[in-house]
This record gives C-alpha cells, sequence and structure tokens, in this order.
C-alpha cells in the first residue's frame, strides 16, 4: 500500500482538460470546510455527482494534511484586527500557502493541493484505527483510484499532493 509515494501525475494531455478550477486556502484549519464546500460546488456544477462523497473525503485529508505538515508554523493566522497590524504578514501571501486544484478530463478527475514545504508525505502505520489521527494518506489510497505527489520547480516553491479519480463513461449520443 501507499508506494510509490514520490510520482508525477499519470500521463494526462493538458489540453484535454474539459474543465478546471482552483482556490487559494488561508492557513487555518478553517479552511478544510472551506475546501469541501469550493469542491462540493464546483463538482454539482460539472454534473459529477457519484463521486462527491469520496472527492470532498480526500480533499479534505490532502487539505489538513498541507495546513498540519505543509504550512511553516511561523505563519500567522489572519484575522481581521491582526491582518493591518504593523509587521504581519499580508493576507494574500497568506492564502498562497495552500491552494486547491480540481481538474477534470471526460474519464478523470483530479484533486490537486499545493503547499509550501518540499517534505514528502509520510503514511504512518495503520494499525492503530482508533487513533483520531495519522490516517490520512490511508484514507486517500483507500478512497481514489490513485494518489502521488511531486515538488514543484521554478517560480513556484513546494510540492503538489494530487488524487486521481476514474468517473464514469459519458454516455454515447
Amino acid at each position: 500500500m501507499l508506494e510509490p509515494l514520490r510520482q508525477g501525475l499519470p500521463p494526462l494531455d493538458p489540453a484535454a482538460v474539459s474543465n478546471a478550477a482552483s482556490c487559494a486556502l488561508p492557513a487555518r484549519f478553517e479552511a478544510v470546510r472551506e475546501a469541501r464546500r469550493f469542491t462540493r460546488r464546483t463538482l454539482d456544477g460539472w454534473e459529477l455527482g457519484e463521486r462527491l462523497d469520496d472527492v470532498c473525503l480526500v480533499v479534505s485529508e490532502l487539505v489538513t494534511n498541507a495546513l498540519r505538515h505543509g504550512v511553516p508554523s511561523a505563519a500567522p493566522t489572519p484575522t481581521p484586527s491582526s491582518s493591518s497590524a504593523p509587521g504581519a504578514r499580508s493576507l494574500v501571501a497568506e492564502q498562497g500557502l495552500v491552494r486547491l486544484h480540481l481538474m477534470r478530463w471526460t474519464e478523470r478527475l483530479v484533486c490537486a493541493v499545493r503547499d509550501c514545504s518540499h517534505d514528502s508525505p509520510v503514511a504512518r502505520p495503520s494499525d492503530d484505527f482508533s487513533a483520531e489521527s495519522g490516517r490520512g494518506l490511508f484514507l486517500v489510497d483507500s478512497f481514489a483510484d490513485g494518489w502521488g505527489w511531486h515538488p514543484l520547480a521554478g517560480a513556484l516553491d513546494g510540492k503538489v499532493v494530487w488524487a486521481l479519480f476514474r468517473l464514469p463513461r459519458p454516455p454515447a449520443e
């Protein structure tokens, strides 16, 4: 299970993307709920209700992991009172720390979460199923049809962790 962890996206033609959406998420745990709402609205608009629960669960886990392990611990949580304080990072800079991307091909959906860490995702042993944390990658592996991660290069810093979902073949016209 969970091997290999470091792998790029499966071969998908970027020109064949039929739909794409993304959103920046603030570095606070309420962003997980925002990511689920964004995913639900997007998939409803794309009429992909049959995989909605699986995709929302995986998005929750990927965003939680990005916030927990991929955001610098010194990153402030923006609030209305602190965002204008001298020396505080701007809300725009803060929102760039984690980004959710949803990309749809005819028969595939990819959820990708970018964070600013170079550390690879690490699956913990899943022996204790009563533990309250540590099972996120196990859930991603269980509900997605494939997943992986890759480091970013160039102007973007960090990594992307992605999950792939197969979609039902559209009805023939």
